[in-house]
């Protein structure tokens, strides 16, 4: 029996990287999966991907930091299959996307720091909202967001992105407490560094220096992440919430 036979998933984030990985674990898995995507191109490809392999898969699009068009995307996935089941916040930017990249504490600019922090932690707050209200009305879910290592530990020149990532795990763990009552699960995956469209202009420098501090010995895949992520949404995993887990390839252990 496959994982989340007859489940519904959502995911954003979903048109590259991790989140199309995701999608694809969750469709071979048995969910019928709605890929939400800033970019609509990137999306349509990831649901092509899965309808080609058999799977059944719809698009969104829509901006997460706006609390409207969040509400609509969760609404949206409700109205095309009857409830959301599994949900993976994974939406986000990496400091070079606002222009931050190299910069100390005192160098970000404040709507560089602003945006960060809409984009990497209010829209998962946003998302948690709507989706939390949908798995209540339906008797309970599993919720998963990608936080990172750096919410687990600090690192230079990333200021506003650890403090994002942080945000996250806080705010994973408490509402982990709030509605373990009501049947939903929430949990966040921390992944180190991965090859990603996101990760590509710091690999393309560091990636032997990188790889040299990671125990594995190398960086790490999307498809590893969503392994984790399955497994999280899926009653497999039913005595796990509120908790945050490295996939990092031993990078924090060190």
């Amino acid at each position: 029996m496959s994982m989340l036979q007859g489940k519904t998933a959502l995911v954003t984030g979903g048109g590259n990287g991790i989140g199309r990985a995701t999608a694809l674990a969750f469709a071979r898995e048995g969910a019928v999966v709605a890929v939400a995507d800033y970019e609509a191109e990137a999306a349509g490809v990831t649901v092509a991907l899965i309808n080609q392999a058999g799977g059944q898969a719809i698009s969104l699009t829509g901006d997460v930091t706006d609390s409207t068009a969040v509400e609509t995307m969760v609404d949206a996935v409700v109205a095309a299959y009857g409830r959301l089941d599994c949900a993976f916040n994974n939406a986000g930017i990496a400091p070079h996307q606002v222009d931050a990249a190299g910069m100390f504490t005192a160098d970000w600019s404040e709507a560089a720091f602003d945006r960060m922090i809409a984009v990497n932690l209010k829209s998962v707050w946003l998302c948690m909202k709507y989706q939390i209200r949908a798995m209540q009305a339906q008797g309970g879910g599993a919720i998963v967001s990608t936080a990172s290592i750096a919410g687990l530990v600090g690192l230079k020149n990333a200021t506003a992105y650890v403090a994002a990532k942080h945000g996250v795990v806080g705010l994973t763990k408490t509402a982990a407490m709030e509605y373990a009552e009501a049947g939903i699960r929430v949990n966040a995956v921390c992944p180190g560094f991965i090859r990603t469209r996101m990760t590509a202009r710091t690999l393309e420098t560091r990636e032997d220096q990188i790889a040299g501090r990671t125990p594995l010995g190398r960086v790490g895949n999307p498809e590893e992440i969503a392994e984790m992520v399955v497994w999280l949404c899926s009653d497999r995993a039913s005595y796990v919430t509120g908790a945050a887990y490295a996939v990092d390839g031993g990078w924090t252990a060190t």
